[in-house]
């Protein structure tokens, strides 16, 4: 099913179950990821941190490992395979949350965060390059978003269960708990998954090849930073969020991890999957639409999430933002498929890690710093209401985003490699 002149066989016979197991390791991932956001108010409590540390410590401290760490575990991946760099990744990032559940204070929770970055960086880029091999172009597009439901089906995991457990038992215990069901998948996937098998006269190209590839492609640097600029308003919603419902609309934490988890569960599903039926059926017509359409959404969804944050009423807000979270999930299958098709096959991973390196680190790295150090400076004036205001402020980076993403959709037909 992959093009014959890339030189390699399917994954599989059965592509659906490399996608379905990759989706579980995906949610895994973003369990472990984004259950900080919802056990902020009680670590920030029990540690003793302002806003800021807990930004350093969301976005930053994970970040910063997980987007340089990227690029060569996604190179191996390349050359030695991608199965066995996911699986070791899973492992290590699986009980580096475990131990977040066991620290004491900032700078051993800072190294714990560090090392959940480690084990992920491994784990995303390989996976995009066996999809990419396992499904023919027609159908990648949603491929990546069935993969990407990993996002709102993790994110939102990891806030209800992390809310209750932590309401029924403490923080530390959600840690430990989903650190360790990681930890027991990991061989299972180890088992079951397996590289497509590689002619001995299909080398994995080197590095710098890659990055010269993608240094002279504009659609290539535009989507990036167009992604990246979504994705500082993305992390930072995705930390803040409930912080804000429990500051600004006096929801507890069960009432909060309900309305941040059923928010990301539905609209997050609804806009990843939206995303790659659009992005199949548009990019079939025009490759731009692959840029174009993420750029709308952004449009779309800025001035909805900023009508949401004023109302007043919890239950309003819910549906204000409905729709709006949907809208800003819509582009990761169309831009994770266009990233795909910028370099020839056996590049998939490298060229993947090259687009997440500049992604996280700056979206992760500094979204939620951002609107955490915002939000201190502005405490002064507004009180709890402060982190509202803060996150209203980081809606223009949406608008940015949508900049960047219709000057990327020029260049996409011209720079498309089938």
């Amino acid at each position: 099913m992959s093009e014959p002149a890339t030189g390699r066989e399917p994954v599989t016979k059965k592509p659906i179950f490399v996608l379905a197991m990759l989706l579980v390791v995906y949610t895994f991932n973003f369990i472990d990821r984004q259950i900080f956001g919802i056990l902020a108010g009680p670590i920030k409590a029990d540690l003793h941190l302002n806003d800021t540390e807990l930004g350093v410590l969301g976005g930053f401290a994970f970040a910063l490992l997980y987007s340089t760490m990227g690029l060569p575990l996604a190179w191996l991946a390349d050359k030695r395979g991608r199965t066995p760099v996911i699986a070791a990744s899973l492992a290590v990032w699986s009980a580096f949350t475990a131990l977040c559940g066991v620290v004491s204070g900032f700078w051993s929770m800072f190294v714990c965060r560090l090392g959940v970055g480690v084990g992920e960086a491994g784990g995303v880029a390989p996976s995009y390059a066996l999809i990419s091999d396992a499904f023919p172009p027609h159908q990648r597009a949603r491929a990546m978003a069935v993969y990407s439901l990993g996002i709102p089906l993790g994110s939102a995991a990891g806030i209800l269960l992390g809310g209750y457990v932590a309401a029924v038992v403490n923080w530390r215990a959600a840690f430990l708990g989903v650190g360790l069901a990681g930890l027991v998948f990991t061989p299972l996937f180890a088992l079951l998954v397996r590289d497509p098998p590689r002619p001995d006269t299909v080398k994995a190209p080197a590095m710098i090849e890659v990055l010269r590839i993608l240094a002279v492609k504009r659609s290539f640097w535009l989507l990036a930073f167009g992604a990246s600029s979504s994705s500082m308003m993305g992390y930072g919603l995705a930390f803040w969020l409930p912080s804000l419902m429990r500051r600004s609309f006096g929801l507890g934490l069960v009432e909060t991890s309900h309305f941040f988890g059923l928010l990301l569960l539905i609209g997050g599903t609804v806009g990843v999957m939206a995303g790659g039926i659009f992005a199949d059926w548009l990019g079939g017509r025009s490759r731009a639409a692959y840029a174009l359409l993420p750029a709308v959404s952004f449009l779309l969804g800025a001035p909805l999430f900023a009508a949401g944050l004023y109302t007043g009423s919890a239950q309003i807000t819910f549906w204000l933002f409905l729709l709006p979270q949907a809208l800003v999930y819509l582009w990761l299958s169309p831009v994770l498929t266009a990233v795909q098709h910028l370099v020839p096959a056996p590049m998939r991973a490298t060229a993947s890690a090259s687009f997440l390196l500049i992604n996280n680190l700056i979206g992760a790295g500094l979204g939620s710093l951002t609107i955490g150090r915002l939000s201190d400076w502005l405490t002064p004036t507004y009180g709890d209401d402060a982190l509202r205001h803060a996150i209203l402020l980081g809606l223009g980076f949406y608008l940015l985003a949508a900049v960047l993403m219709m000057a990327g959709g020029r260049f996409l037909a011209r720079e498309w490699v089938d």
